[in-house]
């Protein structure tokens, strides 16, 4: 399973960057005004911190609006991928875009039909929202679950990527499932790293290996 962190913090995709785990950057208007900085600047920045995937989304809501923005944002760099949102306009540039190799990520999916169209439509990515779909009393991962069934049925080669991942077991299961990506914050991704346990075993070594009174080189 595929590692992206969703922000668009340079400074935190850098940290994560440097462990050598992460695949791919998503981003959207809300992150980037986050940011405070320019949009273009700061997504071409992200580029070169990763040779994985980076979803820079379009805001018009109209298909030619979106193929003109997808225009200017696809010259950032070979690994932009375009990120719409699930409407008709939004498939009709997914298919458009992807018929000439561009990346796609489709967004703001909340139902296994709009995946399948999102699939139909070639689509890259589909990013079903998992913490959303929480908040109004469904169950998040059996949208996932859904999803996956779809898609081996008919083989189709869209990823699953899980989105508005809350917490560690939201990874967990997407990974049992098997999804085909997962993006969440930055902090989310770093509290995979801890346990108490590990902590309190590293503490117990450290002190046995003190008694011993011996350095490693």
């Amino acid at each position: 399973m595929k590692f992206f962190v969703d922000t668009a913090d340079t400074a935190e995709i850098a940290d994560l960057a440097a462990t050598g785990l992460l695949d791919g950057v998503t981003t959207n208007p809300s992150l980037i005004a986050k940011s405070g900085r320019d949009f273009i600047e700061v997504t071409k920045e992200i580029c070169h911190l990763t040779h994985g995937p980076v979803s820079a989304e379009v805001v018009a809501l109209d298909h030619a609006g979106m193929m003109r923005e997808a225009e200017i944002l696809r010259k950032i760099a070979d690994n932009v991928c375009i990120k719409v949102p699930l409407t008709i306009d939004g498939l009709k540039t997914c298919k458009k875009l992807t018929a000439d190799g561009t990346m796609v990520n489709v967004t703001l999916c909340f139902s296994a039909n709009q995946a399948l169209l999102a699939a139909k439509a070639g689509a890259t990515f589909v990013s079903p929202f998992v913490g959303r779909h929480d908040d109004n009393g469904f169950d998040g991962m059996d949208l996932i679950r859904d999803i996956r069934l779809i898609y081996d049925n008919y083989a189709y080669e869209t990823e699953i990527l899980v989105a508005s991942i809350r917490h560690g077991i939201h990874i967990l299961e997407s990974a049992r499932i098997g999804a085909d990506v997962i993006t969440a914050p930055p902090a989310v991704i770093k509290g995979l790293f801890k346990h108490v346990l590990t902590e309190k075993g590293i503490e117990g070594f450290l002190a046995d290996w003190a008694k011993t009174g011996q350095s490693i080189g």
